[in-house]
């Protein structure tokens, strides 16, 4: 059975999967979800650096190419991969991620040298998870959508026409740096008052944490909380919602897209978080057009789907150009 292999990559753990080939359902239409053949799970092990940390996904693929060598007679056709941190897609480096300790790895390389030389897709964790949500996800059917993750940091993901634009230098959808408090908390990137300081499930952990008085209390407690009625944590849940409001709507302006999709751990108090934002941001557009404020629809899974994807467009590529194609996440 032809097949492809998905690999999403995590600062802690890494999803896997194979699935099946076909990029174009029977008779035309939308794309599908891909069926998925086989999941696994490994450690990234990044407490062992990052050298091993690439042998750990090179011998986790090689694991998976001989899986469906041995279940459905054939190697994979493709393999799509996303990582985090900075990716430079169209040559296939992982850039640099400081959760996993690398610079300039050629991850496309490697990956196609232990897979018997198959095509290979590179992807930005949080644009590859985007493609996903805009193609079978909550964005099925939006001609342009943005995609918000809101974890331990904030990322984003603008998809057009199919495809998510990573920019002429890999930095497309940094809307956790957009400035929403000029002068405020210093920010890692070397700005004050980005957008992921106020607004990120990390950011409301710690500001939780000192307004509750318990250094255990974490985002999912304040929400908790917020829904009991407790006062402070509703203080500080209103805080990230208007930071994050301010944050969107800089971000609807300029890109003006017809679906905005919030995934990532926060969006998990549902309707705690989507009443008071979709109405934040309802009471800051002026001239702008409200886009469907929605949550994400594949949680965790988004990651691996979309490199499945991403695996999925080189074989059509391939099937319709004789040369290498560029691949653009």
């Amino acid at each position: 059975m032809r097949h492809v292999i998905a690999l999403d990559v995590g600062g802690t753990g890494m999803k896997a999967a194979l699935a099946e080939a076909s990029a174009v359902p029977p008779g035309g239409g939308p794309a599908e979800r891909p069926t998925l053949l086989y999941q696994a799970r490994r450690a990234t092990g990044r407490e062992r650096g990052p050298d091993a940390v690439v042998e750990t996904i090179l011998d986790f693929a090689a694991e998976l190419r001989a899986y469906g060598i041995e279940h459905f007679g054939e190697p994979a056709a493709a393999a799509g991969v996303a990582v985090p941190g900075i990716v430079d897609a169209e040559r296939g480096i992982a850039a640099y991620a400081a959760n996993l300790g690398w610079r300039d790895v050629p991850l496309r390389d490697l990956l196609a040298e232990r897979l018997g030389g198959v095509p290979v897709a590179l992807g930005h964790d949080v644009r590859t998870g985007g493609l996903a949500e805009g193609r079978i996800g909550a964005g099925q059917g939006a001609d342009r959508y943005l995609f918000v993750a809101l974890g331990t940091g904030i990322a984003g993901a603008i998809g057009i026409g199919g495809r998510v634009e990573a920019g002429a230098h890999g930095f497309a959808g940094e809307i956790g740096h957009i400035v929403v408090r000029p002068g405020g908390a210093a920010c890692p990137c070397g700005q004050h008052g980005c957008l992921e300081r106020y607004a990120s499930a990390a950011a409301v952990s710690e500001a939780w944490a000192a307004a509750s008085g318990d250094p255990a209390a974490d985002a999912a407690s304040c929400a908790e909380a917020t829904r009991s009625g407790d006062p402070r944590a509703r203080a500080v849940w209103q805080d990230a919602v208007d930071a994050l409001a301010d944050g969107l709507v800089t971000a609807l302006t300029l890109l003006d897209p017809r679906t905005l999709i919030i995934g990532g751990g926060l969006a998990e108090a549902g309707e705690t978080l989507f009443v008071p934002l979709r109405d934040a941001v309802r009471r800051r557009v002026t001239f702008q057009k409200l886009p469907a404020l929605v949550p994400a629809a594949l949680g965790d899974t988004a990651g691996c789907l979309g490199a499945g994807l991403l695996a999925r467009d080189l074989l059509t590529a391939t099937s319709t150009t004789p040369t290498t194609p560029e691949v653009t996440t």
